[in-house]
């Protein structure tokens, strides 16, 4: 088995990667704006599990041939861009009244697709991923390690990742803050836009 101290260094790690500003937590602090408590959760959790899915590839050294293999590597960064434009250019002309946006798209958030379906994009497309993990395993992921091992690394980066955009997800859910967010909510969409469209560019440069 691990040693505890190995598997808590691994975990803190994992918990400053995941609490890192960037374009997975302006999509789960939008997601819960626009679409509540039940949005942000399932945002989080999609999220949560695209990054288990990098994990488990770079643990089992998949990962690394993605990063050694220049023309699939730029492949993933293109469509990581194209995710981030997309995203960036809806949050641009969302409508400024929140309560007009969820009418329209009642029937995804009612069950949390919408917010399932962008956790789980920016998380796969995400070309700082592999890199992240590359570098992380290096530090724990040994060759004669037993599968037990490439598991738990696996469930803990996954679940770590979870566990901190559901707490992100539940307290700006909360009643009060989520009411006084939300009379802001067309400045958030604005901000956000900006913010992905500008890592978008960033990563195509």
């Amino acid at each position: 088995a691990m040693p505890l101290t190995l598997w808590l260094s691994l975990a803190t790690i994992c918990l400053f990667g995941a609490m890192s500003p960037g374009p997975s937590l302006a999509v789960v602090v939008r997601n819960t704006l626009v679409g509540g408590r039940r949005q942000g959760v399932a945002t989080a959790i999609s999220h949560g599990v695209g990054v288990a899915i990098w994990a488990l590839l770079t643990a089992t050294g998949i990962g690394l041939l993605v990063t050694k293999q220049p023309e699939l590597y730029r492949f993933l960064q293109w469509l990581g861009a194209g995710f981030l434009a997309y995203l960036g250019v809806r949050y641009l002309v969302a409508k400024s009244n929140v309560s007009a946006s969820l009418a329209i798209e009642t029937a995804e958030q009612a069950n949390g697709l919408t917010g399932a379906r962008e956790g789980f994009m920016i998380a796969v497309m995400n070309p700082a991923l592999p890199l992240f993990f590359l570098a992380l395993f290096s530090q724990f992921v040994r060759e004669t390690a037993p599968w037990q091992e490439t598991v738990i690394i696996t469930a803990t980066a996954g679940g770590i990742d979870i566990t901190w955009y559901i707490v992100v997800a539940l307290v700006l859910s909360h009643t009060a803050v989520l009411d006084r967010l939300r009379r802001r909510a067309h400045i958030f969409d604005r901000v956000f836009g900006v913010i992905l469209l500008g890592l978008a560019i960033h990563i195509l440069m």
